[in-house]
């Protein structure tokens, strides 16, 4: 059990990671595209790719540990347990949004301003507090 909550916190790691830092790329990419720098578009773009894939690899091992480690509770499941999968599943939305995102700006537009991106970027931050205290903590 604790080798797969070591793995299961590993891979979080690396999924938040990137969850931190893409949503900068897509700041950077926006400012990018007004500038018209079309090598620094295309740069974004293959940064944006690779941290989306390497991210996702750290999702998918994240949930997958996860879902393991929920084969040793029974049901019904504690009311902190459940709200940490709620926000695992809204941040399985953010994750999947991100990637929208990045088609957007492969394009060549962003459907977003700079203050919407600077806030987006400020989301994992949130769900990471919220959900630690609640698997910490568990309050309820």
């Amino acid at each position: 059990m604790l080798w797969l909550l070591a793995f299961h916190l590993i891979f979080m790691v690396t999924w938040f990671a990137g969850l931190f830092y893409l949503p900068r790329l897509f700041i950077y990419h926006r400012e990018a595209l007004g500038s018209g720098d079309s090598a620094a578009c295309a740069r974004f773009e293959k940064m944006e790719r690779r941290l989306y894939t390497i991210m996702s690899i750290g999702a998918v091992a994240t949930i997958g540990f996860g879902v393991a480690l929920l084969a040793g509770w029974f049901w019904p499941l504690p009311g902190w347990l459940i709200a940490k999968l709620v926000l695992v599943a809204a941040l399985l939305l953010y994750h999947l949004y991100c990637r929208r995102l990045i088609a957007h700006l492969a394009r060549g537009r962003c459907p977003h301003s700079d203050k919407f991106l600077r806030y987006f970027n400020e989301l994992p931050g949130l769900f990471l507090l919220v959900i630690v205290i609640l698997a910490v903590v568990r309050p309820f």
